[in-house]
């Protein structure tokens, strides 16, 4: 009998393991796109952790069904709503797709929790996340490069005069010169400035540079900055760097030291004539600050895809500004879908071995 030769055992071994050699490659090439880090402790290290049997999942049915086939030994409880996860989450090790603090008051023996936003400031303040006696995860940077394609859409939007000649067409208005002609301006050469230079700040920054804007951002902690960026300034250096920005965008996470950050004071020594860009939340914008910066002629303009409230109420004065274009926070819709499952199945596998998860929220900082 003769053995097999190299090739068709490397055939036969590629039938019968696709799976993980194709897992492998999509969570390389995940964080490589988003550029998302592990946490700093293995899961097995927490005192809650255990090799799970049960997870709380609110997800698809397609997703849910991939989680039953890679582990069918564990029970994936498929729910729809708060009350059915509080119901499951007794024995559960874990919840995927819902925060809040009546499920975590009875998920008793769960060590993660896995939610499918990137916003958590909700989830962080309850006492088991900030105790860190449950680990949470979240999708910060996922959604990263199509909340950036919006955000640059606004820009090139207000930037052109595209906005108040969109609302023209329903008057059917053919409204090309004149003081009353919507302002127009060559975007390559003016100054971005991107508020909070995080997954989705620097996804930002690196379209506006490959446009021919100057690109100056902020971050927390560092100085640190890609390439494309040609100035990185701390928190503190925010209303200088707007003095010179024609385009500013907000990218900020919410957190107690952002809440409220854009305000009268900021929008005061903005560059007058800047246009105002918002994709992180809605809550660190002063919404009546912002109106007044609008209707004075400070800002020329304004993108908005958080807003506070939410959702923005039918009669409120920033429908009518004729330069402003509202979309109801889906900037992250339309793409990711995709790197969002990879996470949950690469996070979900480290999980049951007890390793360290991906993008593990700190709840010190919020993010």
């Amino acid at each position: 009998m003769t053995r097999p030769t190299a090739s068709i055992v490397g055939v036969f071994l590629l039938l019968l393991f696709p799976l993980t050699v194709l897992a492998d490659s999509e969570v390389e090439k995940l964080i490589r796109q988003t550029g998302i880090k592990q946490g700093s402790v293995p899961v097995r290290d927490l005192s809650r952790w255990r090799e799970p049997r049960k997870i709380v999942v609110r997800a698809t049915d397609e997703l849910v069904g991939e989680l039953r086939r890679l582990w069918p030994d564990i029970d994936f409880v498929q729910v729809t709503t708060q009350a059915e996860a509080i119901e499951q989450a007794g024995a559960a090790e874990a919840i995927i797709g819902i925060c809040s603090a009546e499920v975590l008051d009875a998920a008793v023996d769960a060590s993660w929790i896995q939610v499918f936003s990137a916003g958590v400031e909700r989830c962080v303040a309850l006492e088991q996340v900030a105790s860190t006696e449950v680990v949470l995860t979240n999708m910060q940077k996922i959604a990263s490069p199509v909340l950036a394609e919006h955000a640059v859409a606004m820009v090139m939007a207000l930037g052109r005069g595209l906005v108040p000649y969109g609302k023209l067409m329903a008057t059917g208005e053919w409204r090309r010169g004149g003081p009353a002609a919507p302002r127009k301006q060559e975007i390559s050469g003016k100054t971005l400035l991107v508020v909070g230079l995080g997954g989705i700040g620097t996804e930002v920054a690196r379209r506006a540079a490959a446009l021919g804007m100057r690109v100056v951002g902020t971050r927390r902690s560092s100085r640190d900055g890609p390439d494309f960026v040609d100035y990185v300034g701390l928190s503190n250096e925010l209303h200088e760097l707007a003095a010179e920005a024609d385009f500013i965008v907000n990218a900020l996470p919410l957190t107690p030291e952002t809440t409220g950050i854009f305000d009268q004071e900021f929008f005061a020594d903005a560059k007058r004539g800047s246009y105002f860009i918002s994709v992180g939340r809605g809550a660190s914008v002063v919404t009546d600050d912002l109106v007044q910066a609008l209707e004075t002629g400070q800002l020329a303009g304004a993108g908005l895809d958080v807003t506070d409230p939410e959702p923005l109420p039918a009669d409120h004065r920033l429908w009518q500004i004729e330069n402003v274009i509202i979309t109801p926070h889906v900037a992250g819709r339309g793409g990711g879908r995709e790197r969002h499952d990879t996470l949950i199945k690469e996070n979900t596998r480290r999980f049951v071995a007890g390793d360290k998860l991906l993008n593990v929220v700190d709840p010190q900082r919020g993010y």
